[in-house]
């Protein structure tokens, strides 16, 4: 777990609250309620426990062990029991385990019925397309990302919406996850070489 602590015009970022803040030297036991710990909510999920939802991650590794924020990243949608679809040089594949720590953004309202009903069906159906064989893999055209999109265009049409381009579904999907990913990476990171991590505040946020 990380956790924040507010004090002495800093931001303490920790795994166990130090008794003393190493910023001012003060008793933070006695600093009462603003100087309270707050757990920081983790971005990662086990992505077999989620739903109908679009999955981000590292091709090797995990996002908490290793990864640089550089290497390849690779993607699926998971049917309604957690099964994740997704595409690489070998074709589709129907993963029932190996995406336990992943970033998670939620592709269906509650609120839809029908689709609801229908998710299974369609990502089957869809995976058994000729555009998702082996031979017509490549990858930076015709990759994880493209297999990914292009089912979720499938549903919006469906829907009788706009398809979305790579930009605008990164821009509005995307980016808002893979940023709060990367600074709970950041502090996780900071937090391997020291016990605690300060950020001071700016004199507004004070």
């Amino acid at each position: 777990a990380l956790l924040r602590v507010r004090h002495c015009r800093a931001l303490l970022y920790c795994r166990r609250v130090p008794p003393r803040c190493p910023a001012c030297g003060g008793d933070l036991s006695c600093a009462g309620l603003a100087a309270a710990p707050v757990r920081l909510r983790s971005p990662f999920r086990h992505g077999h426990g989620q739903p109908r939802a679009f999955l981000i991650r590292p091709s090797s590794g995990t996002f908490l062990d290793g990864y640089d924020g550089h290497s390849d990243l690779h993607v699926g949608i998971t049917n309604s029991q957690g099964v994740v679809y997704n595409y690489d040089q070998e074709g589709v594949h129907r993963a029932g385990s190996g995406w336990e720590q992943c970033i998670s953004i939620p592709l269906v309202q509650p609120d839809m019925w029908e689709l609801l009903q229908h998710w299974d069906n369609l990502l089957e159906e869809f995976s058994l397309e000729e555009a998702w064989l082996p031979h017509r893999y490549e990858e930076q055209q015709h990759n994880c990302f493209t297999f990914a999109l292009a089912f979720i265009n499938r549903v919006r049409q469906g829907r009788g919406r706009e398809p979305l381009s790579k930009a605008q579904f990164t821009e509005s999907f995307l980016l808002p996850h893979t940023r709060e990913a990367s600074r709970y990476l950041t502090l996780h990171q900071q937090l391997a070489h020291r016990d605690v991590y300060i950020v001071p505040l700016a004199e507004q946020e004070q």
